[in-house]
């Protein structure tokens, strides 16, 4: 099995769904908590479905059970916890959701998790990835879009 990762910020909409084409990615997994915001540009839910569909052939879906509760992001995004205590809470979440359990692999395998993030190393998405590496162990895990010299998931 395989998953990519991606986030669309400080990414064009060329570079961002040409990295999803290269990639071999047959569906864009949506693991934000909101998803419909005009902030999102391109990457809004109904555009990036019809985006998805019509310019790669890629399927498009929504998981909220793989975003953050408000209350953990708004509590990381105003700076009342650091990014480790995040994390902790986050994979305890995904324990609680038993999304190992619950999420269909079929689901994931040659899938895409989104984000907003530019790069995983701060960003739950790569959490939801190692997460599920860790409890199903045949997944492998690909960064689209990682900066030179940034740290890749196996």
């Amino acid at each position: 099995m395989r998953v990519s990762t991606i986030g669309f910020t400080r990414k064009s909409a060329q570079r961002f769904f040409e990295l999803l084409r290269e990639s071999g990615t047959r569906r864009i997994v949506d693991v934000r908590l909101r998803n419909g915001s005009q902030l999102a540009g391109f990457a809004k839910k109904g555009d990036l479905a019809w985006f998805a569909r019509e310019l790669c052939n890629i399927e498009y879906v929504h998981v909220p059970d793989l975003a953050p509760t408000k209350e953990l992001l708004s509590e990381y995004r105003q700076g009342r916890i650091s990014w480790e205590t995040y994390e902790d809470r986050f994979v305890d979440l995904m324990k609680t959701r038993r999304i190992e359990s619950v999420l269909p692999r079929e689901v994931v395998n040659n899938g895409c998790l989104l984000c907003s993030e530019d790069q995983p190393h701060h960003c739950h998405r790569r959490l939801v990835a190692e997460y599920l590496k860790e409890h199903w162990g045949d997944l492998e895990i690909e960064h689209l879009g990682l900066k030179r010299g940034a740290r890749q998931s196996a």
